[in-house]
């Protein structure tokens, strides 16, 4: 009888799957309904309307009129930077030079941007030796030098102009200062924006001006500079760094400096209490304090070391490692 009932039960299941999905059901299935379609007549449009086969999404305005003297407008941005650097216009008696904090390798598509869209012509760039030569007027060029600067990560910027009949620099301190003051704006503007790097540049990061190496077992600083700019320039660090300056001699590139260990001056030297306190007085140093610090220039560079007048070797090193951290 179970077997009965079921079989009658589904039956009337079957059924009524027919009568609502079957094809004359509730609901039809529609899957092959497009065989069924016809091509209708094409659309008769009035005469006055024409059909728009193609729409331009993107239309191109004409431009009236065109702005003369324009600024040079920033470079367009491709890689986001979260930092800052730092962007100088720096002299040392008619030497003028840009200072940057970043690598030359991304100060180059900078610079050559700045003047692919300046009112100048370029006559050619060089992204290995980092030069870029401008056609300024009809007698002289601009040819600007893109170097590594003395600090780490760093990049100096050089611009002289140059007669073309002799290619002899002219002495021209009011035009070189002005344009490098344009120069600055535009990176000060813009160096934020680049965190990347010229790969046809990568050359010039390796150029760096600040060397180390050791002789007779102490540490020896090498600069590609002149006697003139590594003076100014230990001169400044050693201000950097709290390091006092008792006495000097120019002509023979001595330095006399008072100099405590940062272990000797307390573990709260790190806060800058330490230092800073014994710089402003040079009572407070002893003889085992005393050192040496010596710029001599051979072959067309220069060379600081540092000595100290009690053989203390090591405060010695120290010495030399501040003065090293704060070159720029």
């Amino acid at each position: 009888m179970k077997i009965k009932n079921s079989l009658i039960a589904s039956i009337i299941f079957l059924s009524s799957c027919s009568y609502i999905n079957g094809p004359e059901g509730l609901f039809p299935p529609t899957q092959y309904n497009f065989l069924k379609e016809k091509v209708e007549k094409d659309i008769i449009l009035p005469e006055n309307l024409d059909l728009v086969a193609d729409e331009n999404h993107y239309p191109v305005l004409e431009i009236e009129e065109v702005m003369k003297d324009q600024n040079v407008p920033k470079p367009r941005q491709i890689f986001a930077s979260s930092g800052n650097s730092s962007v100088q216009l720096r002299r040392l008696g008619e030497l003028m030079w840009i200072y940057i904090e970043t690598l030359p390798s991304t100060s180059w598509p900078i610079s050559k941007n700045y003047w692919d869209t300046s009112a100048y012509e370029v006559k050619s760039t060089n992204p290995n030796t980092g030069e870029i030569i401008i056609n300024f007027d009809e007698n002289s060029t601009l040819n600007m030098k893109i170097e590594h600067g003395i600090k780490e990560a760093s990049t100096e910027i050089f611009l002289n102009q140059v007669n073309k009949e002799n290619n002899e620099i002219q002495s021209n301190l009011p035009l070189i200062q002005s344009e490098l003051e344009n120069i600055v704006n535009y990176f000060a503007e813009s160096v934020d924006s680049f965190t990347g790097t010229s790969l046809a540049a990568q050359n010039l990061n390796e150029m760096k001006k600040a060397k180390i190496f050791a002789e007779n077992g102490q540490t020896v600083i090498e600069l590609n500079l002149n006697f003139d700019r590594a003076w100014s320039s230990v001169s400044k660090a050693m201000n950097a760094s709290n390091i006092v300056s008792n006495d000097l001699d120019r002509s023979m590139g001595i330095f006399y400096v008072s100099y405590i260990s940062e272990e000797d001056d307390g573990i709260f030297s790190f806060l800058g209490f330490g230092g800073s306190k014994n710089a402003s007085n040079k009572n407070t140093f002893n003889d085992d304090s005393q050192f040496i610090v010596t710029i001599t220039e051979e072959n067309n560079k220069t060379y600081v070391r540092a000595v100290s007048k009690n053989g203390k070797i090591e405060e010695a090193e120290e010495l030399l490692s501040k003065i090293n951290e704060s070159l720029s």
